[in-house]
């Protein structure tokens, strides 16, 4: 199931867009301003972002090159018509531009070929008893689903995409949480604690003394 981010000030039609993407089986989550949608990308991954380009905070535009920091299409869904406004929004890198008002059924077909086109082919990984469907963000622990949070998650593909590499704490900080984040190294170790105890995996991720942390996995 595909999870969207519908980021539009006007209530009644984030709505709108939230009732009938729930019913065509989509998740959805509303930003009300561009600083909440920046935020909720950082803490969410969304496979779909639809944007107004008139937010409060952080206008569309200025939403863009984080929406494709975090790989997250983007469909354009504005009152600004002019021809000027969709060449710059498609020339920024947006997939799509729906002009306001417009019709659900159009939408919901422009979704579908947005994400046909950028959905990535399925990638599954596995290391003692740990199995990842990239696809899906879907993760089992010897035959049993594993729930994990979205930073938990993207630790754990850091982790299996580099069997037997030895990662700094701050470089799993500046790869996994961003640029922008300005926490403690300590938020790792947290992770890596959290890790361990979902996943069984104690003597799997092995602490590095001053260093950091690495999958030990048998070639």
């Amino acid at each position: 199931m595909y999870r969207v981010l519908i980021a539009e000030d006007d209530p009644a039609i984030s709505e709108l867009l939230e009732m009938n993407l729930t019913i065509a089986g989509y998740l959805c989550d509303i930003a009300t301003d561009g600083k909440q949608a920046l935020e909720a990308v950082k803490k969410q991954q969304y496979d779909l972002a639809l944007l107004d380009i008139m937010l409060p905070e952080m206008d569309g535009f200025e939403l863009l090159p984080y929406m494709q920091k975090y790989s997250i299409p983007v469909i354009y869904v504005s009152a600004k018509r002019q021809v000027a406004d969709r060449v710059r929004g498609l020339r920024l890198g947006a997939e799509d531009y729906l002009v306001k008002p417009f019709d659900i059924l159009e939408l919901l077909v422009r979704m579908e070929k947005v994400l046909s086109r950028t959905k990535t082919a399925p990638s599954v990984l596995s290391i003692h008893g740990v199995t990842v469907w990239e696809a899906e963000r879907r993760v089992e622990a010897y035959g049993k689903t594993v729930d994990l949070k979205p930073m938990e998650y993207a630790l754990l593909l850091m982790f299996m995409k580099h069997p037997n590499i030895v990662m700094s704490r701050e470089q799993l900080l500046r790869e996994v949480w961003g640029d922008e984040y300005f926490g403690e190294t300590r938020t790792v170790d947290n992770h890596v604690a959290i890790l361990r105890k979902k996943l069984n995996w104690f003597d799997k991720i092995i602490t590095m003394h001053r260093v950091g942390y690495k999958l030990e996995v048998d070639r």
